[in-house]
């Protein structure tokens, strides 16, 4: 184990923040500052103080677990486990076709697990089936930002630009609660001078510190985004001349956005018209402003037309592409960025590249050294491949992501799991998922491996390895490499799977080469002395691509310094020009009626992260956040006669859900809110509505119709 300080980045949100690591003689792991950092600046929140707890072998899986022939799961061999995950692999290949076999990511993983999983997955397996719970972050934003600008970036501005800006609009996100070192973008920004609008059905933590909180009727943000451009353009604040240069699709979604007047918006909201007013009115007045968006408007079967009518703001204005304007969609995912950019989603392959595009298959075929016509075509979405699980899909393997929790339907999703003929899965603990499997791999985690994650700036950065993974636990890396091996990846193959991660980032390098997402200049030795690298980042001229050797010194020529601000010339469209989107308000796809008259929005609290796995197993977090609860109007825990702490029934159609009532005037009272970080009869998203949007594949996480009962104590 190392002695002195290693600096590296925290393994939760996309922020990606910034610490130091120091082992101590006792085993544990010292946090501490690290203020040379742009991003966080040395704050942390409690999540990233206490992230080395998970580290602890107490807390973690440190043997293979196989299903005994009494259903246990009982400690095995490496080489036992890896034969029992390629035999079942290969016994669904072989009796049920190629696609037969699933493959299901996480966003946390680092791009180098990423890039291998996706290789793994269509040149060994030869499937189809692969996506990632990165679907359920962003997909409707990047959708969205692709149809929009051509590319999709997180952020297309640093987060540095935030304060410098007149004003933000917040749709959907409470960074108080989900990311808290960077609300003091926020607060910066509002002692600039600047001004703060947060658009959120809750009157959250950020919402609170807004010069104007809207709060509408969950699932009517398109309906909203739609009323504010039509105040735009009746008041005459459209920028024209920007219009007519930049941008094209105007006429339409005009006409589009004319169709909702601020009364008839008021009553689809609940946002009232002078409210509107005043919205337009402080995004319209400074010379600069910016929209950025969370899972709130995105977590919708309408979400990509949601983050177009959003988007089609900016641009009637003139704010994008433009000095510290724009819109940004704030990642949620360590990795969810990078996650998707180099293959494991359904339809993507490394550098962004469309897998329907026959140069984009003849470029990664030829890194890869396979024939293009071998590579798959595109698969099912994330809910859409859990759903076909057991039937169309009998064997999955699974890398850090737990769908029992994390998916909607969560109870249909159990099931099907359960279905399945076999299950492997690799994680650092025994997650809800991984407790169903036939086969566990334990694997190394952050803080002892080395490798790369892509922040929401669109930062590359290098997490180094700080401390040595207990004995026999493997990385995810080797876990590939063994399983290419026992499954015929011969011919040399199996080389295609090194287990350092840096040769995997050198072939990833080549691979995205020219890709929207290009990753070719940047290499180990610039992220560790620039403290990352934006991308596009292209290798040096002259070294088409390959530049395995640019940073040691041998570049063909001058080195690209990475982008952090996209489209200033021009966007990524074959025109260079933006393009609005027509969208039109449409309702949800689950309505309130009389059987289940109240509406459910979910989302996550301080002290835990995603579906819980690794922070419900920290003391300190448990303490701040033990369990589930059901935040309820005073109005209508009176009509139910609940009282603080009482435990209450949220009932859909997908099921029901029991937590103690936390009564609060900071909810609509037409709405109640769940987090969804938690197991058992807590589990919010039992009650989630699996409704996607037709773009994105994006679930409808954030509306569904539902009632409230009182339960006997």
């Amino acid at each position: 184990m190392q002695n002195s300080a290693t600096p590296t980045h925290c393994p939760y949100c996309a922020l990606q923040c910034g610490m130091n690591l120091t082992p101590a003689a006792d085993g544990t792991v010292e946090v501490t500052e690290r203020a040379d950092f742009p991003v966080n600046r040395g704050a942390l929140c409690g999540k990233g103080r206490t992230a080395p707890a998970v580290l602890s072998s107490r807390l973690r899986l440190t043997s293979p677990l196989v299903r005994s022939g009494d259903g246990t799961l009982v400690p095995a061999s490496w080489d036992e486990a890896l034969d029992r995950v390629a035999a079942g692999l290969a016994r669904a290949r072989a009796g049920h076709g190629p696609d037969a076999v699933g493959v299901f990511g996480g966003g946390g993983l680092t791009n180098e697990k990423a890039y291998a999983l996706g290789k793994f997955a269509r040149v060994v397996l030869g499937t189809s089936q692969i996506d990632y719970n990165g679907r359920f972050c962003m997909s409707s934003a990047a959708a969205a930002g692709m149809r929009a600008f051509g590319l999709d970036r997180g952020l297309p501005f640093p987060l540095e630009d935030v304060p410098r800006t007149g004003c933000v609009i917040l749709v959907g996100s409470n960074p108080a609660e989900t990311m808290p070192p960077a609300l003091r973008y926020f607060s910066e920004l509002r002692a600039n001078g600047g001004t703060l609008i947060v658009v959120d059905p809750r009157r959250t933590r950020t919402a609170e510190q807004a010069d104007l909180h809207l709060a509408p009727r969950p699932g009517t943000d398109l309906a909203l985004a739609l009323g504010l451009l039509h105040l735009v353009v009746a008041e005459g604040r459209v920028d024209e001349e920007y219009v007519r240069e930049r941008t094209s699709g105007w006429e339409e979604a005009r006409a589009a956005a004319m169709a909702h007047w601020p009364e008839y918006v008021e009553r689809i909201t609940g946002v009232s018209v002078p409210q509107l007013r005043e919205a337009v009115r402080m995004f319209c007045a400074p010379e600069a402003a910016m929209v950025l968006t969370a899972r709130g408007p995105e977590q919708q079967s309408k979400g990509t037309d949601t983050v177009g009518a959003w988007i089609n703001l900016c641009l009637a204005t003139g704010r994008a592409g433009r000095p510290l304007s724009g819109y940004g969609c704030l990642t949620g995912q360590g990795n969810g960025q990078g996650g998707r950019e180099h293959g494991q989603k359904a339809d993507q392959l490394p550098g962004y590249r469309k897998l329907t595009d026959p140069a984009a298959r003849r470029h990664v075929a030829e890194v890869w050294g396979v024939d293009p016509d071998s590579l798959p075509g595109p698969g099912r979405s994330a809910y859409e491949l859990l759903d076909a699980l057991g039937t169309d899909i009998r064997a999955l393997l699974l890398m850090g992501s737990n769908p029992v929790v994390s998916a909607p339907r969560a109870a249909h999703v159990e099931e099907r799991i359960r279905s399945l003929d076999f299950l492997a899965v690799c994680d650092v603990v025994l997650s809800e998922t991984a407790a169903l499997a036939d086969v566990v791999l334990p694997v190394t985690q952050w803080a002892e491996e080395t490798g790369t994650t892509t922040s929401l700036e669109g930062r590359v950065l290098l997490r180094r390895r700080a401390v040595t993974p207990p004995e026999g636990v493997r990385s995810d890396l080797q876990v590939l490499h063994g399983l290419a091996a026992r499954l015929g990846a011969d011919r040399g193959l199996e080389k295609g799977f090194p287990t350092d991660p840096e040769a995997v980032f050198e072939e990833l390098r080549r691979a995205s080469a020219g890709g929207l997402a290009d990753y070719s200049g940047i290499t180990y030795r610039r992220l560790a002395e620039e403290n990352g690298v934006f991308w596009p980042c292209p290798a040096p001229a002259g070294a088409d691509g390959e530049a395995p050797g640019a940073a040691a010194g041998g570049e063909a020529g001058p080195v690209h310094p990475g982008t952090p601000r996209l489209f200033l010339d021009r966007f990524a469209t074959e025109d260079g020009r933006a393009r609005f989107a027509p969208v039109a308000h449409r309702a949800a796809a689950e309505e309130p009626d009389e059987e289940y008259p109240l509406l459910l929005t979910t989302g996550r609290v301080v002290a835990q992260y995603q579906s819980g796995a690794q922070t419900r197993r920290v003391a300190e977090l448990n303490a701040a956040a033990p369990g589930p609860f059901v935040e309820l109007h005073p109005r209508l825990a009176a009509r139910l006669g609940a009282a603080e702490g009482d435990p209450v029934a949220v009932v859909s159609r997908r099921g029901r859900a029991v937590a103690p009532a936390r009564i609060t005037g900071a909810i609509r009272p037409d709405t109640v809110f769940m987090p969804f970080h938690w197991p058992g009869e807590g589990r919010a998203n039992t009650l989630t509505n699996p409704a996607l949007d037709p773009t994105s594949r994006m679930p409808e996480f954030k509306v569904c119709a539902v009632r409230v009962e009182a339960v006997e104590s």
